[in-house]
């Protein structure tokens, strides 16, 4: 079974290596125990938990979220719709923060639209918008 330094660890599942101490801290990663020579010797299952927690990161889940995975993943006896509900939710999450993202792009467009961009600052319909005044840039 091949074992690994913290660094070799870090680079195998290509994150940092303070990601994996704060992975530990966060009790996502339990710490290996120190071998003799005073260095922790990480094993092929922690990388593979390691590359596990970065694709879940990478589709939008908490290391809250992310624990409850590994601990379900962890129940043998657990069902598989746990996993369902926790992804369908996740999507509703991002599909919100879409929604959101839409919006704002919407609501600068609009202001973007009001300022031909000529003359000085004073008046300007995006700082106005920012400080919570109507006005209007073509009037200026």
């Amino acid at each position: 079974m091949a074992t690994f330094t913290i660094g070799a660890l870090a680079k195998e599942a290509q994150i940092g290596v303070e990601t994996v101490r704060f992975y530990e801290r966060q009790g996502l990663l339990e710490p290996p125990q120190r071998k003799g020579s005073g260095y922790r010797q990480y094993d092929e299952q922690t990388v593979q938990l390691l590359q596990f927690i970065r694709r879940a990161k990478q589709l939008g889940f908490t290391l809250k979220e992310i624990k409850s995975l590994i601990a379900l993943q962890s129940d043998v006896a657990a069902p598989r719709s746990e996993i369902r509900r926790q992804s369908l939710q996740k999507i509703a999450e991002i599909d919100a923060k879409i929604a959101d993202l839409q919006r704002m792009r919407s609501d600068l467009k609009s202001l973007i639209d009001q300022c031909h961009g000529d003359g000085s600052i004073q008046g300007c319909p995006i700082l106005d918008a920012l400080h919570g005044m109507d006005h209007d840039c073509h009037s200026g």
